[in-house]
C-alpha cells in the first residue's frame, strides 16, 4: 500500500514540475516590452529614453533547440520632461531594427539556462544583443528545496551572484520568483575600460537588477508566464551621498499564448553568435555626443580638415573646435588606402599636413602602424613630426598583442635611429605602450618588453651610457615586473655581479621601478630596501630609492623598520629627506594614503625628537595634498630637492602633482632637472657667496659660471625631464658644446655667421609664422552591459586645439653692418600683429550608446582663452628708452570664457542625424555684468555670467553643474575723454633728477615721514630705551633724505590725441640706497588738462631692525586719502621667532570702505572654515594687524586683530620647518611692535 502511494507520488511530482523547461512540440507567443531612462529624476529636469515593443514567437527545432522571432517591433524615443512629454514613434529606427530581428534566431535551452545563441551571418551583434536581451528571462534557476538561496550564474551582465527567493501564490497555485543580481559582485563582468590606462581607477558605478518571475507548473516543466526586471545605474562624478545621475531601465515579457507546432520550421544559415553573455561590438568609431553619416568617409574628413586649418588659419574659431571630434570619427572608419590618398593631398600643404598628422593618431589600430612605418621608410617627414606623431600614436593605441608585436618593428627601423630626438621619441613611445598592454593583459607576456630588455643589455656590454639612460627611461615607461631583474643588473649591491656606473644612469635605474611599484610592491620593496640600507652608496640614490619605496605605499611593519634604521642614520641629508617625506605622508588627506599616513604619523613622532630642526640646507620631501570628500575631487604636489654633502648644488630637483577627478587618479605634469657637469664646477662652496641674496651673491655666482669652459665635452652641463600621466615623454642633455654655440650666436662681435644675424635680415624683411597643434588630450569609455541588450557606456573627453600667429616686420636704425653688438648703439623699431590661445572642450556621456541610437545626459564644457595683440616698438639700449604704442580699442573681443551645460540628449543614425537637445528650463535665471572702465584709454573689461539651472531644498556637489553656466571676461572699447588715436607706454630707466614739482613732493613726503612717527613715539606706551631706538631709526631715516636721489626709472601710459595734450599717468621710481636702509620713492601723477591727482609713497626697509614700512597718500596732491603698513620680525632671547604685521588708515575712498565692510562680514566664517576661533573685543580703529609665531619645528600661531573682533588659530601645521627661520635670526637684534603705530 506504501509502495503504491509513493509510486503515484513520484508520477504526480513528474507530471507536474516547476524546473523552467520548453516543449519542443510548441509555439509559445509573448509580448515583450523594455524601456531605458536617462536623468535625473527631479522636477523639470530633462530626460531621455527610448522604448521597444514588439511579439516574440518561441519554437521548438528540436529536444533543445528552439527558434526565436520578433514581430510587430515598435521603437519609440523619449526626450523632454517626465509628465509633461511623451514617447514619440520612430518609425524609420522600428523599420532598421525590425528588418534586422524579423529573421529567425536559434538558441539551445535547457532546466532554466539558455546555450548557444546562432543567427543570420549579416546580423551584427548590436541586434544579436537585444536578442539576449530577451532570452535573459529565460534563464533562471529554481529550488524546490529551498525558499532563500543565493548562487552565482551566467546572465546577460556575466558571471555574476545572484539571490533568489521563492514564495508560492496559494490561490494560483504559481510560484513567484524573485531574483536580484548584484552586477558590482561579478568574476566575470560584461564591461570593458578603455582609455587612460595609466590613471586609478576609482568606483563610481553603482547597479542592480531585480527579477520578479510567475512560474506556471506543466508536465514539460515550470513555463514562466509573466516576468518583469528593473535595473537600476547610478553614476556620480562626486560622491554618491551628494546625488547621481540615474539610468532605469524595465522589460517585461507576457505570455499570451501556446500553441502545437504546425510542421518543421524552415531556417536558413546560421553561424554561433556566443552565450548568453553580453557581447561588447567595436567601439572606436562609435563615438557618443554625435552622430553622423559615415558612408564614403574619405571626403568628408578632407573637408573638415581643410574647414579646421581656414578656421584657425590665424586665431582661433570656437565654433569649429568640435569639429576635430567629427574627425576622429571619421578617420576610425576610413580605410588605409584612403588615410594614404589623404596624406598624398595634404602633405605639400603645410598647414593642412600639420592638421592631418594632428589627426590620424586617433586611429588607434593597424592602419596607423603601417602609415608610420610607410613614412619612415620613406622618410618623407622630418624627425619632429615623426617623433611627434609617433609619440602620440602609440599613447593612444590599442594595446592589444597584435598591435604591440607591429610595434616592436620600429625599434629596429633606421630612421629611428637617424635622429637622438626620434630614437627616445621611439623608446619611451614603446615602453608606454607595453604599459597598457599589461593594464588589460594580466599576466603580461615578457615578449612584449624583451626588445627594451636586449637594447639594455647591449648598451651595459658596451657601456654606452647614453644608451643605457634611455632603455633605462623606456623601461621605466614599460612597467613591466618581469624587468626587474635586467633593472638589478645596473643597481649596486642588489646586482649578481658587482657594477660601476655613473650617479646618472644609477639614478635612471633606480626610477625605472616606480611604475612597478603598483604592479609587484614586494620586490620593489625588496630592493629599494636593500639600496636604502647601503651606506656607501650616494645620498641621491638612497633618497630615490627611498622616494620609490613609498610609491609601493609600505605597510605600518615596513615603516616602522625605515624608522628604525633613521635613528642610527649618520647622513643628514638621508635623514632630512626621509623624515620630511613621511611627516608630509603623515598629513596627508587623500583617501589613496589613508593606511600609510596612519604608519607615517608613528614614525614622525619618533624621529622628530632627533631630525624635526633639520633646516633647508639638507635635502627635503615635501608633499602637499587637499581632498573633498562631497566632490570627491583633490590635489596633491611633491617638491624633492636632493643634495650631497660633497656639493653644493643639488643634485636633482623633482615636482610633480596629481589630480583626482571622476573616481580617476590622473598624474600632471612632472619636471626635473639633474645637475650633472655644473654640480662639479660649483664644488662645495661658492667663494664669497653671503647667502642674504644681494648683488654681491650674484657677482659670486656668475665668476663661478665665468669657469664653466673647464668642464669635460663628454658630460652633459644638466639635464631636464618632463612626464605626463606618469609616462616619461620628453628628456634632454644640455652639453658643453651647446652653451657654447648659443654663446657664440648671441656674442656681440658675432658676424653675419651668426644665425641671429640670418634672423635680424628676416625680421627686416617681415616675418609671418603659425601653428596650432590639436591634441585629443584623453579619451576614457567604461562600458557595462544592460538587461535590455543596450551598452551603458560613461565616456569623457578632453580636447584641446592651441593656436599662435605672430606677424613682424623690424627696422634697425643705422642698421648693423659688422657685428651684433652695433645693436646696442641703434634704435630698433618693431610693428607686430598676432594672436595666441586655446580652446578646451571637455565633455561627459553617460547613458545608452549604439550605432543605430543614443540617449543620455551629457555635460559640455568649453573654455576658450585668447590673446590678441597688435602694437609697435622702439627700443633704445644707449638711452635705456622702450616705447610701445597700442591701437585704440575699436571693437569688443573675448579674452576667457567658461561654458558648461548640462543636458538630455536623444541622437538616431536616421536622415535627420541629431535631434536638438531639450530646451534648459527658465525657472532661475541669473544675469550678471560688471565693467571697469577708462575713459581715459577709452577701454575696459566686463565680466558677464548667466546662470541657468533649478534649485532644490537638498542642494548636492552634483546639483552646482545641472543646467547652463557661461562666464566671460572681455575687453570693450569705452567712451573715452578724447578721441583716442594710439595708446603710448613709455619707459626709460636712464638716469633723470627731480624735476621742480617731484621736488616738492619729495619734501612733502619727507615732513609727513618725520611727522608721524614722532606722533606715534609720543603716543605709544613704550619705554624710554624704545623711544630712544625709534628716534635712531628716524634719524637715518632723515640721513637718507640729505641726498638727491635719481630716478631708478620712469614709466608713461598716455592715451595720444593728434595735437591735443596727451591724457593718463606718469610713474617715477627713486631709490636712496644707505649702509643699512633701502628707501624707495613712488610718485605717480596723473597727466592732462587741469589734472593734479597724485600718489605719493614712500618704503623704507631698515636692515638693522628687520623691518619694512610703506607709507602711501593719494589723491589731490596726494592729500586727499591715507595709509600705511609695516612689517617686522621679533625674536627676543629665549622666545619664538615672530612676524609681525600692521596695516593703518586715516583717510580711505568711500568705495574702499565700503568693500571693506562686505569683506569684514564674511571673514568670521572663513576663518570658522579653516579652524579659527573668534573672540569680541574691542581693537584699534582704522587698523588691522597680524601676528605669526612659530609654535614648533612645523607648526605656527597665527592672530588677527580687526577693529570690533580678532580671530586666532594655534598649531597651525605647515609643510616646511621654521627651525631655519630661528637659524637666520639667531643674530638679529630684536624688533617689536609694540612701539608700531599708525605710520
Amino acid at each position: 500500500m506504501w509502495g503504491f502511494l509513493l509510486c503515484c507520488l513520484v508520477a504526480l511530482a513528474s507530471k507536474f514540475s516547476l524546473l523552467p523547461g520548453l516543449n519542443p512540440r510548441k509555439t509559445y507567443e509573448y509580448k515583450y516590452e523594455g524601456e531605458v531612462n536617462v536623468g535625473r529624476g527631479m522636477p523639470n529636469l530633462a530626460e531621455s529614453g527610448v522604448r521597444m515593443m514588439c511579439k516574440v514567437k518561441i519554437a521548438g527545432v528540436s529536444a533543445q533547440t528552439f527558434m526565436l522571432q520578433v514581430s510587430d517591433l515598435a521603437f519609440e524615443e523619449f526626450n523632454g520632461f517626465p509628465g509633461k512629454n511623451a514617447f514619440d514613434a520612430s518609425p524609420k529606427l522600428s523599420k532598421r531594427i525590425a528588418d534586422q530581428l524579423v529573421k529567425p534566431f536559434l538558441f539551445e535551452y535547457a532546466n532554466g539556462r539558455v546555450g548557444d545563441i546562432r543567427g543570420p551571418t549579416e546580423i551584427p551583434d548590436s541586434i544579436v544583443n537585444i536578442v539576449r536581451g530577451i532570452l535573459d528571462f529565460l534563464q533562471v534557476t529554481v529550488k524546490t528545496t529551498q525558499r532563500v538561496y543565493e548562487l552565482e550564474e551566467v546572465g546577460i551582465h556575466g558571471l555574476c551572484q545572484s539571490n533568489y527567493a521563492v514564495e508560492d501564490n496559494a490561490e494560483t497555485k504559481d510560484m513567484i520568483i524573485t531574483q536580484v543580481v548584484d552586477t558590482n559582485n561579478c568574476r566575470e563582468k560584461a564591461a570593458i575600460y578603455r582609455g587612460m590606462a595609466t590613471a586609478v581607477r576609482g568606483e563610481s558605478v553603482i547597479s542592480t537588477v531585480r527579477y520578479v518571475y510567475t512560474v506556471k507548473p506543466t508536465a514539460e516543466g515550470g513555463l514562466i508566464a509573466r516576468a518583469h526586471a528593473l535595473e537600476r545605474h547610478h553614476f556620480t562624478p562626486f560622491n554618491v551621498k551628494g546625488g547621481t545621475f540615474k539610468m532605469q531601465t524595465m522589460k517585461e515579457i507576457v505570455l499570451l499564448g501556446v500553441t502545437d507546432t504546425a510542421g518543421s520550421i524552415p531556417v536558413g544559415t546560421m553561424e554561433s553568435k556566443g552565450s548568453l553573455v553580453y557581447k561588447f561590438v567595436e567601439e572606436q568609431a562609435n563615438i557618443p555626443l554625435l552622430m553622423q553619416n559615415l558612408d564614403d568617409p574619405v571626403p568628408k574628413a578632407v573637408e573638415l580638415i581643410k574647414r579646421l586649418a581656414e578656421a584657425t588659419a590665424y586665431q582661433i574659431d570656437n565654433a569649429k573646435t568640435e569639429d576635430t571630434i567629427r574627425v576622429y570619427q571619421l578617420l576610425r572608419v576610413t580605410p588605409f588606402e584612403g588615410l594614404e590618398a589623404m596624406w598624398k593631398q595634404f602633405a605639400g600643404n603645410e598647414e593642412q599636413r600639420r592638421w592631418f598628422l594632428d589627426m590620424i593618431v586617433e586611429v588607434s589600430d593597424a592602419r596607423i602602424l603601417k602609415f608610420l612605418e610607410l613614412r619612415f621608410k620613406a622618410e618623407d617627414v622630418s624627425a619632429l613630426e615623426a617623433g611627434e606623431t609617433l609619440l602620440l600614436a602609440f599613447n593612444h593605441l590599442q594595446a592589444i598583442p597584435e598591435l604591440v608585436e607591429m610595434a616592436k618593428e620600429f625599434l629596429t627601423m633606421p630612421f629611428s635611429k637617424s635622429n637622438p630626438y626620434l630614437w627616445q621619441s621611439v623608446a619611451l613611445a614603446y615602453g608606454s605602450l607595453v604599459y597598457k598592454h599589461c593594464a588589460y593583459y594580466t599576466p603580461c607576456p615578457v615578449a612584449a618588453v624583451q626588445p627594451l630588455l636586449d637594447v639594455a643589455l647591449d648598451a651595459l656590454r658596451n657601456n654606452n651610457e647614453a644608451e643605457m639612460v634611455v632603455a633605462l627611461k623606456a623601461l621605466g615607461n614599460a612597467g613591466h615586473p618581469n624587468s626587474i631583474k635586467t633593472i638589478m643588473r645596473f643597481l649596486p649591491g642588489v646586482a649578481a655581479t658587482p657594477v660601476q656606473l655613473p650617479p646618472r644612469v644609477l639614478s635612471a635605474a633606480v626610477q625605472s621601478m616606480r611604475l612597478i611599484a603598483a604592479r609587484d610592491p614586494h620586490s620593489v620593496q625588496d630592493i629599494t630596501m636593500s639600496l636604502f640600507l647601503q651606506k656607501d652608496l650616494p645620498s641621491e640614490i638612497r633618497m630615490l630609492a627611498f622616494m620609490v619605496l613609498f610609491e609601493t605605499k609600505p605597510p605600518m611593519a615596513l615603516v616602522s623598520t625605515v624608522t628604525a634604521h633613521l635613528l642610527d642614520e649618520k647622513d643628514l641629508h638621508v635623514a632630512s629627506f626621509a623624515y620630511s617625506y613621511m611627516r608630509s605622508f603623515a598629513r596627508s588627506s587623500t583617501p589613496d594614503n589613508q593606511f600609510l599616513s596612519t604608519a607615517c604619523s608613528v614614525a614622525v613622532k619618533i624621529l622628530a625628537p632627533k631630525f624635526g630642526r633639520l633646516c633647508y640646507h639638507y635635502s627635503k620631501a615635501m608633499r602637499m595634498d587637499y581632498f573633498n570628500d562631497n566632490f570627491l575631487m583633490g590635489t596633491d604636489a611633491e617638491v624633492f630637492m636632493l643634495k650631497s654633502t660633497t656639493k653644493i648644488l643639488p643634485s636633482e630637483i623633482m615636482m610633480k602633482g596629481r589630480f583626482y577627478f571622476i573616481g580617476r587618479i590622473l598624474q600632471l605634469l612632472e619636471l626635473g632637472v639633474r645637475a650633472e657637469g655644473i654640480k662639479e664646477l660649483f664644488g662645495t662652496h661658492i667663494p664669497g657667496l653671503k647667502g642674504d641674496l644681494s648683488f654681491s651673491d650674484f657677482q659670486a655666482i656668475v665668476s663661478v659660471l665665468q669657469n664653466w669652459e673647464v668642464l669635460p665635452e663628454d658630460k652633459p652641463l644638466f639635464s631636464v625631464y618632463s612626464r605626463a600621466s606618469g609616462q616619461e615623454w620628453l628628456f634632454a642633455d644640455v652639453h658643453k658644446k651647446f652653451i657654447q654655440s648659443v654663446i657664440k650666436a648671441v656674442s656681440p662681435s658675432a658676424g653675419k655667421e651668426s644665425p641671429v644675424w640670418g634672423m635680424i635680415e628676416n625680421l627686416q624683411k617681415g616675418i609671418s609664422w603659425h601653428r596650432t597643434k590639436a591634441l585629443l588630450m584623453f579619451e576614457t569609455r567604461y562600458f557595462q552591459a544592460t538587461s535590455l541588450g543596450f551598452p551603458l557606456e560613461i565616456s569623457k573627453y578632453f580636447e584641446t586645439v592651441n593656436g599662435i600667429t605672430v606677424n613682424a616686420k623690424a627696422g634697425v636704425n643705422p642698421p648693423i653692418t659688422e657685428h651684433l653688438g652695433q645693436l646696442l648703439t641703434s634704435e630698433i623699431s618693431l610693428e607686430t600683429d598676432g594672436f595666441v590661445g586655446l580652446t578646451q572642450d571637455f565633455w561627459v556621456f553617460y547613458g545608452i550608446n549604439t550605432e543605430l541610437f543614443q540617449c543620455g545626459a551629457e555635460l559640455k564644457s568649453k573654455i576658450p582663452v585668447a590673446i590678441p595683440w597688435k602694437f609697435a616698438a622702439k627700443i633704445n639700449v644707449r638711452e635705456k628708452k622702450f616705447e610701445l604704442d597700442f591701437p585704440p580699442c575699436k571693437n569688443e573681443f573675448e579674452i576667457f570664457s567658461v561654458t558648461y551645460v548640462y543636458q538630455s540628449t536623444n541622437l538616431k543614425n536616421s536622415n535627420f542625424p541629431f535631434i536638438p537637445t531639450i530646451p534648459l528650463p527658465k525657472s532661475s535665471t541669473r544675469l550678471a555684468k560688471m565693467c571697469s572702465e577708462s575713459n581715459i584709454y577709452g577701454a575696459g573689461i566686463c565680466v558677464e555670467s548667466e546662470l541657468r539651472r533649478e534649485y532644490y531644498h537638498e542642494e548636492y556637489p552634483l546639483y552646482y553643474f545641472l543646467g547652463y553656466t557661461h562666464l566671460a571676461c572681455k575687453v570693450v572699447p569705452a567712451q573715452a575723454i578724447k578721441p583716442v588715436d594710439k595708446i603710448h607706454f613709455e619707459f626709460n630707466a636712464g638716469p633723470s633728477r627731480h624735476p621742480m614739482n617731484v621736488r616738492q613732493l619729495l619734501e612733502t613726503l619727507r615732513r609727513l615721514s618725520k611727522k608721524a612717527p614722532r606722533q606715534l613715539s609720543l603716543s605709544s606706551g613704550s619705554a624710554s630705551t624704545s623711544r630712544m631706538s625709534s628716534h635712531q631709526h628716524h634719524d637715518i631715516i632723515e640721513e637718507g633724505w640729505d641726498s638727491t636721489p635719481e630716478a631708478v626709472f620712469n614709466l608713461k601710459a598716455l592715451a595720444m590725441s593728434g595735437n591735443m595734450k596727451p591724457e593718463g599717468y606718469d610713474a617715477a621710481v627713486y631709490y636712496t640706497p644707505e649702509a643699512n636702509m633701502e628707501n624707495v620713492q613712488l610718485i605717480v601723477s596723473q597727466v592732462g588738462e587741469e589734472a593734479n591727482w597724485k600718489m605719493c609713497t614712500d618704503a623704507v626697509v631698515d636692515k638693522v631692525h628687520a623691518e619694512a614700512k610703506a607709507h602711501m597718500r593719494w589723491g589731490a596732491e596726494c592729500q586727499s586719502y591715507e595709509m600705511s603698513m609695516k612689517a617686522a620680525t621679533a625674536h627676543l632671547p629665549g622666545s619664538k621667532p615672530a612676524l609681525k604685521a600692521k596695516v593703518h588708515w586715516t583717510r580711505i575712498p568711500e568705495f574702499m570702505e565700503l568693500w571693506g565692510r562686505r569683506i569684514e562680514r564674511y571673514i568670521p566664517g572663513m576663518a570658522f572654515l579653516f579652524g579659527f576661533y573668534e573672540r569680541h573685543e574691542k581693537n584699534a580703529k582704522q587698523e588691522v594687524s597680524a601676528s605669526v609665531v612659530a609654535a614648533s619645528a612645523d607648526s605656527i600661531d597665527m592672530k588677527i586683530k580687526f577693529p570690533e573682533y580678532t580671530v586666532y588659530r594655534q598649531a597651525i601645521p605647515i609643510p616646511f620647518p621654521v627651525a631655519s627661520f630661528q637659524e637666520f635670526q639667531h643674530d638679529t637684534r630684536n624688533t617689536t611692535m609694540d612701539s608700531f603705530g599708525h605710520a
